[in-house]
């Protein structure tokens, strides 16, 4: 029996990243990109903000949202502006969930709530980077508008990310 697909996905929301939520969301990443086979270094896994989710999030462009059950965080995703660039462009960001809810559902739910997020606070588009070999999470992005394109857009220090995408919103 696959104990990880006995939550009750009814039981599950989505919300908006609390304090306390901080080392339950960076260990959850932490553990999915290790389980992807992701580096360590040039991708999320070494971002400082992982640590302090919840501060990092706090400017009213950006936003942080949590897969929750309770005390258990099942993964998240964020939207905040493109670093390093001048344009009117958002990125989705550190968007991973646990194995636990994968197929139910959530990346498609976690995807409408950021875009809706980011089309509220007036960003005009939204740009990812992501890994090659995450297809899943390609396929889900393709659903939603994203389009592939053939270089990176500002500089968010991910270099071993090397598939873009973006979309209008």
């Amino acid at each position: 029996m696959n104990l990880e697909k006995l939550v009750r996905k009814d039981t599950i929301v989505i919300r908006k990243i609390e304090p306390s939520d901080n080392s339950k969301i960076a260990k959850t990443i932490r553990s999915v990109l290790i389980e992807m086979g992701v580096p360590k270094v040039g991708t999320a896994y070494e971002d400082k903000a992982l640590d302090f989710m919840f501060e990092t999030y706090i400017d009213k462009r950006k936003a942080y949202f949590v897969v929750s059950d309770g005390n258990t965080i099942y993964g998240g995703a964020g939207i905040a502006p493109l670093d390093n660039y001048s344009g009117n462009i958002c990125e989705l960001q550190k968007m991973y969930f646990s194995k636990a809810i994968r197929g139910l559902g959530f990346g498609s739910k976690m995807m409408r709530q950021c875009l809706d997020f980011a089309k509220e606070v007036g960003f005009e588009k939204c740009y990812l980077e992501t890994m090659p070999y995450m297809t899943d999470a390609q396929k889900l992005y393709k659903n939603f508008g994203f389009k592939s394109i053939d270089k990176p857009l500002g500089d968010t220090g991910h270099y071993s990310c090397t598939v873009w995408m973006i979309k209008d919103l």
